[in-house]
């Protein structure tokens, strides 16, 4: 009874990130629920049930599910995130066969800070949108009204992030939403309309992935920040619990079943899955060590997928309210990126990385297209293969001689 009390306590911490992405992308938070459920079964299935760790949606795709959703409907979309799911897969294959090291080969920081940066800014234009209560051009929400209720949400979020402490710190996202459904309740609107035709108990509205060509070549590349994301995560958890968990059960069991997990959610039309930092928060702050409170978590996204009435209520959420704690979200990812290039000491002062970084941002940033036929390659996944391909082909040395000569002439 104590590790299932705990386990609901952990899904609280995710919940505002878990239906944050779906709420953003259009796709249905109930089925989020039960892709972040089933995902965490088949995690612990992979890893042996041996770290204390909760998946669910991730950030670094809302940006690739916007676009996919727009470009070839939600069922391809789900079909490109299956084949990004495999991209995991294979990595942790390679990983099996070659080492860690093979990673930090192919996606060094100078690679995926950019790259990070480019899903974070080029959403800022939709977080604005957003928090003004326009959508597809066209003002729907009176823009003052929105921007009293967007400034709430986003100060809430920021507020509960840096003032508060303990088990609240945990919970910025879930703050900020709470406090703007209220005023979003004040100012009258909200449609309870799908809340009164909801049934209490109902199936999720799953999708099946379809597949089309364009959308797997989309996607395929975005897989690069989560995976590099995956084993920072894997270094916290360690690092909470004091276990070397790189070793045991190993970096390639836990990024196979990071992949699987975004493979089944992909199956029935939920966001791709990952590994939760704020969950890693709480269990360093409760000490909740053991794993099977985390199959108690997924237990409870699974029964509350269920409830119908809960997936309508959180459809309701007004458009102003995302859009304020989007303003700090793809702000906070952008950063991470520029900080993945300090912390890693990128020196950019160096032509090779100065180059790589420059031309990655710009066509990311840009949306930057390349095309044959019907085959499209553009923003993200664009600059997300460009980045490996100049860091593979440039040389190390690249403009050493240069700084080498100014030094000398300097002297």
């Amino acid at each position: 009874m104590k590790n299932a009390i705990q386990g609901a306590q952990m899904l609280f911490v995710a919940f505002g990130a878990l239906v944050l992405v779906p709420l953003l992308t259009g796709l249905d938070p109930s089925v989020a629920l039960f892709g972040a459920g089933i995902g965490t079964l088949i995690f612990q299935v992979v890893t042996r049930r041996s770290v204390p760790i909760f998946l669910a949606s991730s950030f670094a795709f809302i940006a690739p599910i916007l676009y996919g959703v727009q470009a070839w409907g939600i069922p391809a979309t789900m079909g490109g995130l299956m084949v990004a799911g495999l991209v995991y897969v294979a990595l942790g294959g390679l990983i099996k066969l070659r080492g860690i090291e093979i990673v930090h080969k192919l996606l060094p920081p100078v690679v995926v800070g950019p790259v990070i940066m480019v899903i974070g800014l080029g959403l800022a234009p939709n977080a604005v949108s957003m928090a003004l209560g326009v959508a597809g051009g066209e003002q729907v929400i009176d823009k003052n009204t929105a921007l009293i209720i967007s400034s709430a949400s986003l100060l809430t979020t920021v507020g509960i992030s840096v003032f508060s402490r303990g088990f609240l710190k945990l919970m910025p996202i879930l703050g900020g939403i709470v406090v703007g459904y209220a005023l979003s309740l004040f100012y009258g609107i909200v449609d309870f309309t799908p809340v009164h035709q909801a049934a209490w108990f109902a199936m999720p509205a799953f999708v099946m992935p379809e597949f089309n060509i364009n959308a797997i070549l989309f996607m395929i590349p975005v897989a690069i920040a989560p995976a590099v994301e995956h084993v920072g995560d894997m270094l916290a958890i360690s690092n909470v619990t004091g276990k070397n968990y790189l070793k045991k059960p190993g970096l390639h069991r836990t990024i196979t079943g990071d992949g699987l997990a975004t493979i089944a959610a992909s199956m029935v039309g939920a966001p791709p899955n990952t590994t939760y930092s704020e969950v890693t928060g709480a269990v360093m702050l409760t000490k909740s060590f053991n794993p099977v409170i985390m199959t108690w978590t997924a237990i409870t996204a699974i029964t509350l997928s269920l409830v119908g009435k809960l997936g309508a209520v959180l459809q309701t959420i007004p458009m102003p309210v995302m859009g304020g704690i989007m303003i700090l979200l793809f702000g906070s990812i952008a950063t991470v990126g520029l900080n993945t290039l300090i912390k890693n000491n990128v020196d950019l002062h160096k032509s090779r990385n100065l180059v790589i970084v420059a031309i990655t941002l710009v066509f990311g940033i840009g949306g930057m297209a390349f095309g044959i036929g019907d085959f499209s390659l553009q923003g993200i996944s664009l600059c997300g293969i460009v980045a490996i391909v100049l860091n593979l082909v440039l040389p190390k040395d690249l403009g050493e001689n240069h700084v080498v000569d100014n030094a000398q002439m300097d002297k």
